[in-house]
């Protein structure tokens, strides 16, 4: 877990940094319900980077401000983004894991997602998603 900056509210990424150099984690994950900041999306990157670590982004509370331009894109820095659709993109209740085939996670996320977790296909959500991504 990283802290936040008690002076400025903002995160530790000095801290962050820190953290991830001594414990060596193997996957960082952002994201947030109630802060107030966009987040530094090019220093998670470096961060990640520096200790070949994974960065996934769960975008599920602001996936629909990232959709209106109002905060930045995790899309070019992100391993993974992962969100829900009936929160700030008013779809269905439903899930996305979006993740790059380049960085080799991709093949792991489908084969535990399907046929493991995933329920079966209903057209009436897929249709309700394609109408909210659209919309979005």
């Amino acid at each position: 877990m990283y802290n936040m900056d008690p002076e400025t509210c903002l995160i530790d990424y000095d801290g962050l940094e820190r953290l991830a150099l001594e414990h060596k984690p193997k996957l960082i994950t952002a994201g947030y319900s109630g802060y107030s900041r966009d987040l530094d999306y090019e220093r998670l990157r470096k961060i990640c980077d520096s200790v070949g670590a994974y960065l996934v982004v769960d975008m599920a509370h602001f996936s629909g401000l990232i959709a209106g331009g109002q905060v930045k894109d995790p899309f070019p820095y992100a391993d993974v983004v992962s969100s829900c659709t009936h929160k700030s993109l008013n779809g269905p209740r439903s899930g996305i894991i979006l993740s790059r085939k380049a960085n080799g996670v991709s093949k792991a996320i489908d084969t535990a997602v399907f046929p493991m977790l995933q329920g079966g296909p209903h057209n009436n959500n897929i249709a309700a998603l394609a109408s909210a991504f659209k919309t979005a």
